[in-house]
């Protein structure tokens, strides 16, 4: 996984609970508390999770939770200072959905061996759309998080639920 995704969930635990809280998350999954993370390096995934995991043991909530709360940071903030052209060029969450997996793409693009995950949609009917999720990190939660979190950019009411482990669908108001 990139370094950016570490980077932005360090940024969001200490600006909004505190460094010392992400350093027992550190510490709790097995690293040192002054361990850095750049955002093009690669870090293993399942180090990344150790972190989320000992995140959501130290903050007491769910990984649901955390997930929606990194997909707002991540949209609203995060993201904001190296990828807003792609929020700006487009006027609504359904465009930015629909143009989801081109941003992946793009934004991945330059990044040795990223490996996105990838979507695809399917309408359900002019307001309902179901996006399949490709990748075997299987971090549908975060993808509901942040599409929860296109929702907010956008001031749109967004209903987003998993189906199950490779789809979830949203609801456009």
């Amino acid at each position: 996984m990139k370094g950016t995704i570490v980077k932005c969930l360090e940024e969001l635990v200490v600006t909004q609970f505190g460094k010392d809280k992400w350093e027992k998350s550190l510490e709790d999954a097995g690293l040192k508390k002054s361990t850095m993370f750049f955002t093009v390096s690669d870090v293993d995934d399942a180090m990344v999770m150790k972190v989320v995991g000992a995140v959501c043991t130290n903050l007491g909530i769910s990984l649901t939770q955390a997930a929606d709360a990194f997909g707002d940071y991540w949209v609203n903030t995060y993201s904001q200072k190296m990828y807003g052209q792609f929020f700006q060029k487009n006027k609504t969450a359904k465009e930015f959905m629909l143009d989801m997996d081109n941003v992946h793409v793009i934004m991945t693009k330059t990044m040795k061996d990223a490996k996105p995950p990838r979507f695809s949609f399917e309408w359900k009917d002019d307001k309902t759309l179901v996006v399949n999720y490709n990748s075997d990190r299987g971090l549908i939660d975060f993808a509901v998080g942040l599409t929860k979190g296109v929702g907010k950019y956008y001031n749109e009411q967004l209903r987003v639920s998993k189906l199950n482990q490779d789809k979830f669908q949203v609801v456009f108001a």
